[in-house]
């Protein structure tokens, strides 16, 4: 009996280091492209190609990542949407920019994710699964020097602004917020229903809480895209979520959903990002993404 619970002990701690070693060294680096098609658009309108990036999470030293992003400028897009959380160090800094560079020219818009502001710092993984107070990191990181590389790309800092963008024959207003997870949201600044003259409404937040999520749908958004989840980041076999570090339904922890506030409905895109905190580098059953959404007419009647 004794060398069965060995044997049995052996194979249990080589099977979780396997996954362990495969989450770390594997899953965390490999990089994959989602593609969603979303029926928001006017009937005879044409397509509209939007790249949605978020959660880079960048150190110095994560070449593979920086080499593709830079790669993701082949896919042509005609909108690019950055929902935040771009470094882990302020060293990472000049790491952003040659990411992004080849990412400039189509028009796109950002927001700014807690990792913008301050850096990581070790935590207790166990305190996504239970209710807590968010404290602010020591670590500070160069935000306005953030701000001057993604506008240097040509993208609007949409905090608190609307902005309307002519793509490809549509009129598209895009509004955003701060972080709701540091309580930096002011959806109020820019809250209203949508103008006659406009196609489609966009909201951009970091963090899908529903309070934002709630405001943008009331208001006529016909989209709104986030980030800030990882998708769970560590997830059951097949995808399941087990936290979404804020308030939305584990079964919207990555990728296009619903979301309906009394009558009205709105597609929720949510962004399980290209990173990690580095006191965490380790993925599983949540590959680290980017997605081109392609935004295409409404079904008639």
């Amino acid at each position: 009996m004794r060398h069965q619970t060995a044997w049995i002990a052996g194979t249990l701690g080589a099977l979780g280091g396997g996954l362990f070693a495969y989450g770390a060294l594997i899953e965390r680096n490999a990089f994959r492209l989602r593609h969603v098609r979303v029926p928001v658009l006017p009937a005879g309108h044409e397509p509209i190609r939007v790249l949605h990036l978020s959660d880079f999470h960048l150190t110095a030293a994560q070449s593979r990542k920086v080499a593709w992003i830079r790669a993701l400028s082949e896919l042509q897009p005609d909108f690019i949407v950055n929902t935040g959380d771009n470094l882990s160090s302020a060293e990472a800094l000049a790491t952003l920019a040659r990411a992004l560079r080849p990412l400039a020219g189509p028009p796109g818009v950002f927001v700014l994710g807690s990792n913008d502001f301050h850096g990581p710092r070790p935590i207790n993984p166990l305190g996504y699964f239970t209710p807590r107070q968010h404290t602010v990191p020591k670590t500070t990181l160069p935000t306005a020097a953030i701000v001057l590389v993604l506008e240097g790309l040509g993208w609007t800092n949409i905090e608190q602004e609307r902005r309307v963008f002519e793509l490809r024959g549509s009129r598209v207003e895009v509004r955003g917020c701060g972080d709701a997870h540091i309580d930096l949201d002011d959806y109020a600044a820019v809250a209203g229903p949508v103008q006659s003259d406009v196609d489609l409404l966009i909201g951009v937040a970091h963090a899908p809480y529903r309070r934002i999520l709630d405001a943008m749908t009331t208001d006529g958004a016909g989209l709104i895209l986030a980030g800030h989840t990882h998708g769970g980041q560590v997830c059951l076999p097949g995808g399941r979520a087990l936290t979404t570090n804020c308030d939305i339904p584990l079964r919207q922890a990555k990728g296009l959903s619903q979301h309906r506030t009394g009558p009205l409905t709105t597609f929720v895109h949510v962004s399980a990002g290209l990173g990690t905190s580095p006191y965490a580098p380790y993925r599983f059953a949540c590959p680290p993404e980017a997605t081109l959404l392609t935004l295409v007419a409404r079904p008639e009647g």
